[in-house]
């Protein structure tokens, strides 16, 4: 694992009828990670910000390659959910939001759904009954017990399936616990007016969250935003507009660096007793991304946020770069 790279936000987003002609760019970061083989595993123990990490401390339990790669790009896909539904509130803009069911992210080795349904398959039906939203299917499951046949219509690649499970014991779960063994997120889409088009699919993750909605804001609203500078940042965006946690923070202040950013937003997170229990040395990301910054020696001003707020008022409160 190692630094990426700074990528232009507006070439993923696109706002129906709007102008990206700004004086500045707001820029997502990337962490570039790959198997490592013998040559760039020796290069990364002599190689400053480069890393060198186990599958199972990137993956989580039971998880393999397919089903981290969904799970990635189902975090991306949230990111870009949550990044539309903050842009558009603060824009005070019309959007709606739809449900479709929810995707399975992992199938837990044993379980009912083990070897039937695969990562990335949609539920969208459950003994005859509609799935909209994931309390929908926790519901009808939670009045089942072991044994018990429960009909699943899925869609996969676009083809809706029929599967029949026999509920069993859910593995890693507490004594008699039954279900349909797997992990997964709720499915859901916003429409908004104007339309805004985003193009991130290659982009795993969360941690363009923040990045996505100050440039849908930029887009949205009159002002630029950017003022001339060159914007990056990273952070999770949630719903009620805070800005969450991320890894890697300080691979993205180097990289950052390496193409010119002047200005970088780095989550304030808290580090709460029980993380520090955890992890003695841990920090929050801006805490980790000012050290980074002054090991570097980087011009470059690290501004903390903890909500969009705070990287909006920022933005409102700079001078125009060419003033």
């Amino acid at each position: 694992m190692k630094p990426g790279g700074a990528y232009d936000v507006s070439e993923f987003v696109t706002v129906e009828n709007r102008d990206k002609d700004h004086a500045g760019t707001m820029s997502l970061m990337t962490v570039a990670m790959a198997p490592a083989t013998p040559l760039t595993y020796t290069i990364a123990h002599f190689r400053e910000y480069q890393d060198i990490y186990k599958e199972e401390d990137v993956r989580q339990e039971e998880e393999d390659e397919e089903e981290y790669n969904v799970r990635q790009l189902d975090l991306m896909s949230g990111s870009q959910f949550n990044a539309l539904y903050v842009a558009f509130k603060k824009a005070n803009l019309p959007y709606t939001i739809e449900y479709h069911g929810v995707t399975v992210l992992n199938v837990l080795e044993g379980g009912a759904a083990d070897g039937k349904l695969k990562p990335g398959d949609k539920i969208v039906e459950i003994d005859g009954q509609l799935i909209e939203k994931a309390d929908e299917l926790t519901e009808i499951l939670r009045t089942k017990k072991e044994n018990d046949k429960v009909e699943l219509v899925i869609s996969r690649n676009n083809e809706l399936l029929d599967r029949t499970l026999t509920l069993k014991p859910i593995p890693g779960a507490g004594k008699g616990q039954v279900g349909i063994g797997i992990t997964y997120s709720e499915s859901k889409a916003i429409k908004t007016k104007p339309y805004v088009n985003v193009n991130a699919e290659k982009i795993g993750g969360p941690s363009a969250g923040l990045m996505f909605t100050l440039e849908i804001l930029n887009q949205l609203l009159e002002e630029d935003l950017t003022k001339g500078y060159s914007v990056a940042g990273t952070g999770q965006m949630f719903e009620d507009g805070t800005v969450g946690r991320i890894g890697g923070i300080e691979k993205k202040i180097v990289a950052a660096d390496q193409d010119d950013v002047e200005i970088f937003f780095a989550p304030d997170d808290l580090i709460t007793e029980g993380m520090l229990q955890a992890n003695p040395d841990i920090q929050s990301n801006y805490e980790a991304a000012v050290e980074t910054a002054k090991a570097i020696n980087t011009d470059m001003k690290i501004i903390p946020v903890k909500t969009v707020d705070d990287a909006l008022n920022y933005l409102e409160q700079l001078q125009p770069k060419n003033k």
